[in-house]
């Protein structure tokens, strides 16, 4: 009996240590251990690991939350937030943490909360950059040397991109995600920024395929990143006044095309729509970069509500298996709805899963697996955002009897490619008209 009080006690500690998270900045040791402090207390609910080191071999802590923490659950979609990517850019990393304590303190007595982790696995990634965290000795409104990484390298212009080459070369931070993203099944995410108060959408960079040449760069599921950049700035509390940080610069209900506002070549949520599949934006919460901790706890408030709005926009559209006639997963099978082509095609799991997102509305939805048939199916698709799961539908080939082969798309400036066949008609245009105009003039 007194071994099973002490245990409770124990319990009870790592519970009280877990929830008393205090409104101040939490530096490598400190964060650590608060992280691994929530697993002990909640080990069912959460699964912590190290998805890579950074440049002076800090771990790059990633939290994960939900019913099945510790592995995908088919059916159920992954989600996740990314904070403190520069490392001047302090308050992502702290409302993390909090939202961490958050949900872990709510399951079981809030209920949104509790459906939102039993139909969601969340990842939380506090800091993608805590060498240049620990290198800003100095907290600044507007810019410090901690905005890069030990290697004095952007990571927001390090990934590759689709539209042009980039020079960088992919440093250790940048590399862990890309491998955590190619891991898993991320269906959507938010990349955590500060020194302006706006939601910007994808693309980041473009060119006139893409619209660039009107000064906006559009991506297939435009609708869809204006409402996920809607939802986030309406439900902050301030965010959709679009006032932004001075009287030069405004952002309509909070929210901005990312090429609009300024052209960026690198960035991380054009490579997590291209190469990922995952839906990202960028959330800019911060006037100032690195602001007093006793503003913390207003961030936290202002944030709240938009942040749990955010992970519940995972649910929209429709999702599903593509299986052969005994129910064998068909990876590799492009899913697509029409009139949405991505320039690497959206392709199922390793379990045949296919994830969606669409606005409420009616599509065509068309899945080909290269060799067969292709097979298409109108569907209705609700708000079910609400429900906590998407529209379902599984397609099944009778006639496909074996497993297809991995296919992933080259990591080079896809979007550049499609300029080719575009520039080499103009001349020919060109050249055309005016051998006709010659030939008038002969005549």
């Amino acid at each position: 009996m007194r071994v099973a009080a002490r245990d409770a006690v124990g319990v009870l500690c790592l519970l009280s240590v877990a929830a008393a998270l205090d409104f101040k900045y939490h530096h490598a040791k400190e964060l650590e251990a608060f992280l691994k402090e929530v697993h002990a207390a909640h080990p069912s609910l959460t699964h912590l690991h190290s998805i890579g080191r950074s440049v002076e071999g800090r771990d790059l802590w990633v939290l994960v939350l939900g019913k099945f923490p510790t592995h995908h659950k088919i059916g159920i979609p992954e989600f996740k937030y990314v904070a403190n990517m520069h490392g001047d850019e302090t308050v992502g990393r702290e409302i993390l943490l909090h939202l961490i304590d958050f949900l872990v303190t709510s399951y079981g007595r809030d209920p949104v909360v509790t459906r939102l982790l039993n139909n969601t696995r969340i990842h939380i990634m506090p800091t993608m950059n805590p060498d240049g965290f620990e290198a800003t000795k100095v907290p600044d409104c507007y810019y410090t040397r901690g905005r890069y990484n030990k290697n004095g390298e952007d990571l927001n212009r390090n990934f590759p991109d689709a539209f042009e080459n980039t020079s960088a070369s992919i440093q250790p931070e940048t590399q862990a995600v890309m491998n955590w993203i190619k891991n898993e099944t991320f269906v959507l995410s938010a990349n955590l920024h500060g020194g302006a108060l706006v939601a910007s959408y994808t693309f980041d960079n473009g060119n006139p395929v893409t619209g660039s040449l009107e000064g906006y760069s559009r991506s297939p599921d435009d609708d869809v990143f204006i409402h996920l950049a809607k939802t986030y700035s309406l439900n902050h509390a301030s965010m959709y006044k679009g006032t932004g940080c001075d009287n030069r610069q405004t952002f309509p209900e909070g929210i901005t095309n990312g090429y609009s506002w300024y052209q960026l070549e690198g960035g991380m949520q054009d490579y997590n729509y291209i190469w990922g599949q995952c839906f990202e934006i960028t959330l800019e919460l911060s006037c100032c970069k690195y602001p007093p901790e006793d503003q913390l706890e207003k961030f936290w408030r202002d944030n709240k509500v938009a942040l749990i709005e955010y992970i519940k926009q995972v649910h929209l559209g429709v999702k599903g298996q593509v299986t052969d006639k005994n129910g064998n997963p068909i990876p590799n099978a492009i899913v697509e709805a029409e009139g949405r082509p991505h320039v690497c095609p959206y392709r199922t799991n390793e379990h045949g899963e296919y994830f969606l997102l669409l606005l409420p509305g009616t599509y065509m939805i068309n899945a080909t697996v290269p060799g067969y048939k292709s097979m298409l199916k109108t569907v209705e698709i609700p708000d079910n955002t609400g429900n906590f799961s998407a529209l379902k539908h599984d397609f099944v080939f009778p006639e496909v009897s074996i497993r297809s082969r991995g296919v992933s798309c080259p990591k080079t400036p896809l979007y550049q490619e499609l300029q080719w066949p575009s520039a080499a008609v103009k001349p020919t245009l060109h050249i055309l008209v005016l051998m006709t105009v010659m030939l008038v003039i002969f005549k």
